[in-house]
C-alpha cells in the first residue's frame, strides 16, 4: 500500500512516500519557509523522483492538528486537492502522535510539545515499550508549569523522558532542573516529520473521504480570541 504523508503544522515542512513499511523518499525543510509556496513543489518533486503518479497512491495522510492554524490548513487543503480528483482515501493524523514514533526504538516516555505561545504547549504524553506506543493522554493545550508537574509524576518509573517537537528546547530549559529523567531528543529525531505521519497512518483505520477531511483545532485562532475578548470587554462597560 502506497501512502503519501504530509506534515506542516509548525516551522518544519515535510512530505514522505512509503510503501508496505519501506520509506521510498522524504523531503524535510526547517527554514521557516512559506509552506503554501513550498509544499506542492516538494510533493511534485518527491513523486517524480520516485517515479510515482498520484493515481498510483493508495491513500494520503496528513497531520490535522494541533499547531499553526495556517500550517494545518495548508496541509489539509493540499491533501484534499490531491485526493479528491482521484477519489482516494485520506488518513487524518495527530502531529503529536506522529512525533512519538520518532522514539519508537527506545523504551521511554515521550513528551510531545509544540509551542502554543502564551506560556502554553500543545502536548500529549506517550509510553514507548518494545516498539509499542501507548497514548497516556489526549491532545491538549497545557500551561508550562502544569506540564512540568504532570511529567514529574511519571518520574516515579525508571524510563527516560524525552521532549520531542518544536517546543522541546523551551520545555527542556524550563524543566531540566526539576526533572531528573528528562532528556533532550537528538536533533535528527526532535522535530515533527512526515515519516512519523506515515507510521501512524500505516496502523490507522480512521480513513475518511477528502470531503470529510478537516483540521482539528484545540483553541480558537488568535484573531478570534482577540475579537471575543474585545466583545466581552464591551459587554462589561
Amino acid at each position: 500500500m502506497k501512502i503519501l504523508a504530509v506534515e506542516c503544522t509548525a516551522s518544519p515542512v515535510s512530505a514522505a512516500l512509503a510503501e508496505d513499511g519501506k520509506i521510498l523518499g522524504e523531503y524535510f525543510l526547517n527554514q521557516k519557509t512559506t509552506h503554501s509556496q513550498i509544499l506542492m513543489p516538494m510533493i511534485d518533486s518527491l513523486l517524480k523522483l520516485c517515479s510515482v503518479n498520484p493515481i498510483d497512491i493508495d491513500a494520503f495522510a496528513v497531520t490535522v492538528g494541533p499547531g499553526s492554524f495556517t500550517g494545518v490548513r495548508i496541509g489539509v487543503s493540499a491533501v484534499k486537492g490531491l485526493a479528491e480528483p482521484i477519489n482516494k482515501p485520506c488518513i487524518p493524523v495527530s502531529v503529536l502522535e506522529a512525533m512519538a514514533y520518532n522514539m519508537e526504538a527506545i523504551d521511554c516516555i515521550v513528551c510531545a510539545v509544540m509551542d502554543a505561545r502564551c506560556n502554553q504547549f500543545y502536548n500529549a504524553l506517550f509510553k514507548v515499550k518494545g516498539s509499542k506506543i501507548e497514548r497516556l493522554c489526549e491532545d491538549r493545550t497545557i500551561l508550562k508549569d502544569d506540564l512540568i508537574k504532570e511529567v514529574a509524576l511519571l518520574e516515579r518509573g525508571s524510563l527516560p523522558i524525552f521532549a520531542v517537537g518544536d517546543g522541546a528546547d523551551t520545555f527542556y530549559e524550563a524543566a531540566k532542573d526539576k526533572l531528573d529523567n528528562l532528556r533532550l531528543t537528538p536533533v535528527h529525531l526532535k522535530y515533527q516529520r512526515a515519516t512519523g505521519v506515515y507510521k501512524v497512518a500505516e496502523n490507522s483505520k480512521a480513513s475518511v473521504s477528502s470531503e470529510e477531511l478537516l483540521p482539528i483545532y484545540l483553541r480558537l485562532p488568535q484573531a478570534e480570541r482577540e475579537l471575543k475578548a474585545k466583545s466581552l470587554a464591551s459587554e462589561r462597560k
